[in-house]
């Protein structure tokens, strides 16, 4: 598995996933910059992610929703920040209703991710920013730790399947 870490830090409210990946930083971007290929990981193996729209330029959105194991969606949306190609990318996440409306009684979390070429690979840093520990220990309380490590845990076998 490429994931090393994901660590909490409460001084700074931040949660930071670090993997390594044995492809091209190029061919990493590939797995936020292609909704098929991000529909691969973004939910945990039993929450599968279809995306719905699919902007990722500065001021575009991404708008998606899992699918549980009971068959019930859940909703979310980015908006998207910066995109500096194949090296930065960063975006707000939040929760929607079934019909995609943004929903303002959930955390809204400031996502940034940053790969790096190194030794012949690549070095990916995902750190996501809570406005404060309410909201963070509520994401957390949710599974958000377990979920993005489940969901990371899939995106090897779909760079070795390009």
């Amino acid at each position: 598995m490429s994931v090393k870490s994901i660590d909490k830090d409460y001084d700074t409210l931040t949660i930071t996933a670090l993997a390594e990946f044995e492809a091209a930083p190029e061919r990493v971007w590939e797995l936020w910059a292609d909704p098929r290929k991000l529909e691969g990981w973004w939910g945990p193996p039993t929450y599968p992610a279809t995306v719905r729209e699919h902007s990722l330029v500065p001021g575009g959105s991404v708008t998606y929703f899992m699918t549980g194991p009971d068959g019930q969606t859940y909703h979310g949306w980015w908006a998207v920040q910066q995109v500096d190609a194949p090296r930065k990318l960063s975006f707000r996440d939040g929760f929607a209703d079934q019909d995609g409306t943004r929903r303002d009684d959930m955390p809204v979390t400031e996502v940034t991710v940053t790969l790096t070429a190194r030794d012949g690979g690549t070095a990916a840093e995902i750190v996501t920013s809570f406005a404060d520990r309410t909201q963070m220990d509520e994401l957390i309380s949710m599974g958000a730790v377990e979920g993005a490590a489940e969901a990371m845990s899939q995106m090897d076998a779909i760079l070795a399947s390009a």
